[in-house]
């Protein structure tokens, strides 16, 4: 009965210890990868990645999105950069909070050397605020952006104002008039904040048109803006990421979950004898 319970403390003793261990070894791949694509580029690489599955509370999911710890910590990045030296951002967000995004956005507009963002997968919102403040965005060619047009609660502040518009005075409810009057403020200071980043970079008629566009409720908040839409819109957008990049997204995986709904051999692929080849060598 007594080894019965030495086993059972065993047990749980390494299995409160090999999640940390694990984790530490996942870091030390990331810091590694991250190294190497400074040498590479000569240059600051910042992550900004957030994954749904990233922590769990009680076996729940808990969404992650920029809040003001990332600002905290990426200003701190920014200040340990000299300003002759790049820096490089990977993001991949659903968006966050406006305070948040915009004084990460502040911090790269004011950065002095060269500021880009890569995209592999998405970087709506609040990440597309950050695009916005950098002189280059690389995305992969499937990457998309997103509208940052000010959202009260679960309305968007273009669809309160106009409900105001379409209504009779009377027939509108005061907390609705306020809610309108907050929400022509947050369309303002959206705009204003948008020009502010752009200002000086680009001609003032394709400044006003990316920020009308994106901050006026023309598409749904979810709309994905691909590589085609932002280049057209004036962005200054390029494809082409680095290999490094599709790695280091690797080493941030989503949780396992008991049935996975995707997947496949996790190898390139060749053409012909060489494809088939590759295929063989996979131990089952």
């Amino acid at each position: 009965m007594g080894n019965i319970w030495n086993l059972f403390w065993i047990f749980i003793v390494l299995a409160s210890v090999l999640p940390i261990v694990q984790q530490k070894i996942m870091q030390a791949k990331r810091f590694g990868l991250i190294r190497k694509l400074e040498k590479k580029r000569n240059s600051r690489v910042i992550t900004l990645i957030h994954r749904q599955e990233t922590m769990r509370f009680l076996g729940f999911p808990i969404m992650r999105y920029i809040d003001i710890n990332d600002s905290e910590e990426i200003l701190r990045a920014v200040r340990l950069t000299p300003d002759d030296m790049s820096i490089d951002i990977i993001i991949h967000t659903p968006g966050g909070l406006v305070l948040s995004a915009e004084q990460i956005a502040m911090a790269l507009r004011r950065h002095k050397a060269k500021v880009t963002i890569f995209v592999p997968h998405y970087a709506m919102s609040g990440g597309t605020l950050l695009c916005l403040a950098a002189d280059e965005v690389v995305m992969d060619e499937n990457a998309v952006l997103g509208p940052i047009d000010p959202q009260l609660g679960e309305y968007p502040a273009v669809s309160i104002l106009k409900t105001i518009k379409e209504k009779e005075p009377k027939d509108i409810e005061d907390k609705t008039f306020i809610l309108a009057d907050v929400a022509q403020k947050a369309l303002d200071q959206m705009k204003n904040f948008v020009k502010y980043i752009l200002f000086e970079r680009m001609d003032e008629e394709t400044i006003e048109k990316i920020a009308n566009t994106l901050t006026e409720g023309k598409w749904t908040h979810d709309y994905p803006i691909t590589f085609e839409e932002a280049k057209k819109l004036g962005l200054p957008v390029t494809v082409g990421l680095p290999e490094e990049i599709y790695q280091l997204m690797d080493l941030f995986p989503q949780t396992m979950q008991q049935r996975p709904s995707v997947q496949y051999i996790p190898i390139p692929y060749k053409r012909g004898g060489e494809r088939e080849k590759t295929i063989s060598q996979i131990q089952l």
